[in-house]
Order: C-alpha cells, then structure tokens, then sequence
C-alpha cells in the first residue's frame, strides 16, 4: 500500500488535485472531514470537548457549535493546543483505521491541510504539496469565497509558510494555469510515479538507476531530500539507532550520481535482518545476495565488511540504504570518509577527478556496478592512508551508541 500526504495552503488548489487522485483511483482520505466526523453527538470526542471547554460550545441541538468553539480558543495558544490533542489523535487513528480496510495494494491519499504544522510527513511514502503565488492565493480567496484581502492575508499567515511546505514536498505542484494544466499533471504524477510506486511497494521491488553512471552537478536540496527519506527510515522501527546522510550526495558543492546514500545503524546484523520486513514496508525493499565493502588496511578481514543493502521503492527517487553494525568497520569508514571530503576541499577535488575518471570508463554501461568497482583501488591506494592520517590529526571518532 503506497501512503501519500497531500496538504497545502489555503487557496492553493488542493481539493481539485485530491479530487482527481480520486477519480483516478486513490483511496482518499480528508482530515478535515473526519475532524467533523469525531466530535458528531454520542462521540466520545465530543464529550472530551465539552468536558475540556464547557457546554457552551454546543447548539441548542447539542451539537459542536463550531464558531463559539473558534471564539474560545482564538488567539489562546494553550486553549488551542489542548483542543489539538483532543481531536488530532482522534483524527489520525480514524484514518488509520481507514488506511488498513483499503487494502494492501492500495494508493491511500491522506488530504491533511496542516500536515507541515504537525509534522507528519514521515508517515507518508511520498508528500505532495499543491503551492501557488501568495497573491493569487488572495486573488482567488477574495473572488471566490468573498473574504476582504486583509483576512485573507491574515489566513495565509496563519499556516506554515510556502518555504516550510517546500521543504516537506517529495513532489512540488505549483497551480499557476488552468484546472485542465493541473489534472494533467496529476494524471502525470499518477501513472509514471504513484503506480510504479506502489507495485514496487507490493512487489519489494527496489528501483535501480537505469543507464551508464552520469554525475550530475551538486542539487541545494539533496540534503533535504536525504533528511526526509532517513525520517521515514528512522521511523520504521524504535531499534534504528540512527540515520546517516553518507556519500558523495553528502559532500555540499561534490558533483555526484544523483542517487541518495544513506547508513542505518543497527545494533548487530542479525538485528538488521529482522528489520528487513520493516524497512520494506516504509519503502526500502532489501537488495538480494550478499553484500560486502572492501577490506581497508585498518581492518583488512572481509567477514568484519559485511552489511545489508536496501533500496528505494520509488521510481523518482533512487537510494542506497546500507545497514551496518554500530561499530563495524564498514559503519566507521562510511562516516569518515564523509567528514574528510566536507573538511578537506583538496580530498574531495582528488574524489571527484577519480569519479570523472571512472565515469568516462564506463561510459557506455547499462548500470553502475563496473562504476563503483573501479574506484577500489583509489580508495586503497589514495583515500586510505590519507584519511587515517586525518582522523589521527584531527582527533575525529565515531558515535557511539
């Protein structure tokens, strides 16, 4: 089952594009709607409600009377926070309820307006923000709902700002044309991201790069797109003990294969093992065999090289998940090697002439394995003795756990 949050500014043009992922065939789920739904009479959120405000938020019908509830709690922070956490966790374990009886093949599409204020994007698969222009944001509010421009404003102030749902959105529908412009797109997202997505999620099915190895220049946002994939790791299982952005996507300003490298550490790799059905589910299918690093000098025996190796599920986002053991030399060369490249600009310039070099040789492959094994004996020859005489200089350790 892919789970996809779909939020947005007010005016943005969410509801048209939730309303086609639903003619198209997602489940949809709207938080708004069940917000209602879980203080209807006889609900036990109602009664938490009139137990944490009083009966005079309810009509003469007893039911919620909404606008005096808004006068309680408008501009009391505390008022407002204590009715969040009443209706919020009724909220989410409604729709998780309704999540679980769609089915395992499923596309679920949760329509949640504060999902950036609440923090919820790691709970999703994939996030989708529909965004437009402040000002035509206003322009519509005024036109087609007849609010004044300052209280529409006022409202677009009130959210999480367009560069806090940027920086949430794994994809980014800017609604600046016509309604036909914006289903098209979705249609888009639909069949050549959201399908293939979900079927790989099924199928535990990791998406490789498909081509030759092709180094692209340094993207602003790798390190925020690694943030929100470790947040989805980090969340699969309480026995992740951390989520690290490695490799060259790592390096601010290093040209690199546009492929996100991440380490999860684990405790021992039996541990890893029995994770594997977890980190499937939060889109990381294992990679089958048996994976390996190659033995450095400093700890030249392969057994102690061992890892697990995992994926990405989604088509427009590839990943390398390496799972190593806390402590294993694997674990602390990935890291190292890390922290060298971002301190020392002359060892990243020799890193990247190695990766061009390489890349020209295999410039004619149909994937990226001849890529990564050529570059072995420049990390032998070059970066080992190197990186050892920087940890010792500059006194780096690893973390511990």
């Amino acid at each position: 089952m892919l789970k996809v949050g779909l939020t947005g500014g007010i005016a943005a043009g969410k509801s048209l594009v939730a309303a086609r992922l639903a003619e198209l065939g997602a489940v949809l789920i709207d938080a708004d709607a069940l917000a209602r739904e879980v203080v209807e009479p006889g609900t036990p959120g109602l009664r938490a409600v009139v137990d944490a405000f009083g009966a005079s938020v309810l009509d003469g019908a007893g039911r919620l009377d909404r606008p005096a509830l808004a006068a309680v709690v408008f501009g009391d922070e505390d008022r407002r926070q204590l009715l969040n956490g009443i209706i919020h966790p009724l909220v989410r374990a409604r729709a998780a309820q309704l999540a679980a009886d769609a089915g395992r093949e499923s596309i679920v599409v949760q329509d949640i307006p504060l999902l950036v204020e609440t923090g919820q994007g790691a709970n999703f698969h994939l996030v989708l923000v529909v965004d437009a222009p402040e000002d035509e944001r206003v322009r519509r509010m005024v036109a087609n709902r007849g609010m004044d421009e300052a209280a529409a404003r006022a409202r677009i102030a009130a959210q999480a700002t367009a560069e806090e749902r940027r920086a949430a959105a794994d994809v980014l529908l800017v609604n600046t044309g016509t309604e036909a412009d914006v289903v098209a797109a979705v249609d888009e997202l639909w069949h050549r991201r959201l399908v293939p997505f979900n079927r790989n999620l099924v199928d535990r099915k990791v998406v490789l790069p498909p081509g030759p190895p092709v180094l692209s220049e340094p993207q602003p946002d790798w390190a925020q797109q690694a943030g929100r994939l470790a947040a989805r790791l980090q969340r699969a299982d309480n026995r992740i003990l951390a989520v690290d952005h490695i490799g060259s996507t790592a390096v601010p300003g290093l040209p690199a294969k546009d492929v996100i490298d991440l380490q999860v550490t684990v405790a021992s790799l039996a541990e890893a093992d029995e994770l594997e059905p977890a980190l499937a589910a939060a889109g990381f299918p294992r990679r089958p065999g048996t994976w390996k690093d190659n033995p450095k000098p400093s700890a030249p025996d392969p057994a102690l090289w061992e890892k697990r190796l995992h994926g990405s599920a989604d088509p427009g986002r590839p990943a390398n998940i390496h799972v190593r053991a806390a402590g294993s030399p694997g674990w602390r060369y990935a890291l190292a090697f890390r922290d060298w490249l971002r301190a020392e600009p002359d060892a990243a310039a020799a890193y990247l002439a190695e990766k061009r070099r390489v890349a020209a040789l295999h410039a004619g492959d149909n994937a990226c394995g001849g890529y990564a094994r050529d570059k072995g004996g420049w990390f032998l020859r070059f970066a080992e003795p190197r990186l050892q005489e920087w940890i010792r200089a500059s006194g780096w350790t690893a973390p511990r756990y």
